[in-house]
């Protein structure tokens, strides 16, 4: 969400004093000019240092810009390129929002691993550690990420944010331990990565998924992320996956709870070229995706949440997106 102030200086008009009408000035020094100054502000940054007192000349003008990023694939789960704006429609508590701005490009994007290393995840660490290094190999230049591991009680970051590809020594040196404070690895990351200027943010989730130690709750956990604007991807490494069972399981119904929430991707993988390929998907698809802002039309600032649906004039083909935000409060 995006504030716009727009200071408007009223401008006065003058004559000489006294004597025959002087001849005009030129134009860059015209006294009589508007003048209008834009600064843009992203919500999470800091204040700058200095303010101009307020004054009675000035007027305050807010808008609700809404980023959206969107994944479109066709029957085949193919990536969709070449949409126009005036494909799609944009819908907030079913409400038509006015598209500003519309892109399909190759965005830098910003990513918070985070790796499981509690006790349960004993025999797939090495497995997580390859899956790690695989996703890294393939970032280009201008992505960054950041990786923490989180078991027992701690959340550790094992590499601040970096654009480089050498995987740091310290998630070789990974051991399992302890209990699953996944929710609260989740909202430390999403408080991170919200403020980075990065319009594509994720956290990459490589987990059993049951949560057995956070302070956090799930609730909590959800709401970061929704509100750093951080789309969630998340690998199961539950036992379910390993053991190829069907039946439900709560680790795996947390991660996808998670991922369908902010538009991310759910991967059920056992790990091997299942594990490789869900990495190199979640870099491809992240080249790949709309994104397109709109200014909210509902100017009420009650912290609700608020419902996103994007809708796509093509037949056949499938739209993927996070599912609303909550309104700022006022």
């Amino acid at each position: 969400m995006i504030r716009f102030l727009i200071p408007v200086i009223l401008f006065s008009l003058f004559l000489p004093d006294g004597g025959p009408q002087q001849p005009a000035r030129p134009q860059q020094e015209r006294p009589n000019e508007l003048r209008i100054k834009i600064v843009e502000r992203q919500e999470g940054q800091d204040e700058p240092q200095k303010k101009s007192p307020p004054s009675e000349d000035a007027i305050s003008l807010e808008t609700n810009v809404v980023v959206v990023n969107v994944t479109v694939t066709d029957a085949e789960g193919r990536y969709v390129p070449g949409l126009k704006a005036a494909d799609f429609r944009i819908l907030e508590d079913r409400k038509e929002q006015e598209i500003l701005t519309f892109s399909f490009e190759e965005m830098p994007f910003v990513t918070a691993i985070l790796l499981d290393n509690s006790g349960s995840m004993e025999r797939k660490l090495s497995l997580e550690r390859a899956a790690c290094a695989n996703f890294i190999s393939g970032i280009r230049p201008g992505d960054f990420y950041s990786i923490y591991s989180f078991g027992g009680t701690k959340i550790k970051m094992l590499q601040d944010f970096t654009e480089y590809k050498d995987v740091p020594e310290s998630v070789w040196a990974m051991r399992a331990d302890g209990n699953t404070p996944l929710y609260d690895g989740i909202f430390q990351a999403s408080e991170t990565l919200g403020k980075r200027t990065e319009r594509r943010r994720v956290i990459l989730v490589v987990s059993d998924g049951a949560d057995t130690e956070s302070r956090k709750s799930m609730d909590d956990s959800l709401r970061g992320a929704i509100s750093s604007e951080v789309a969630i991807y998340a690998v199961d490494m539950s036992d379910a996956a390993f053991s190829g069972a069907t039946g439900r399981d709560s680790g795996a119904e947390v991660l996808k709870t998670m991922t369908l929430r902010t538009g991310g991707r759910f991967f059920r993988s056992p790990g091997g070229s299942t594990l490789r390929e869900a990495f190199a998907n979640t870099v491809e698809e992240l080249r790949n995706q709309y994104t397109i802002t709109y200014s909210s039309n509902n100017e009420r600032f009650d912290g609700k949440w608020r419902q996103i649906e994007v809708r796509i004039n093509k037949p056949g083909l499938a739209v993927r997106t996070r599912q609303g935000y909550y309104a700022e409060k006022k």
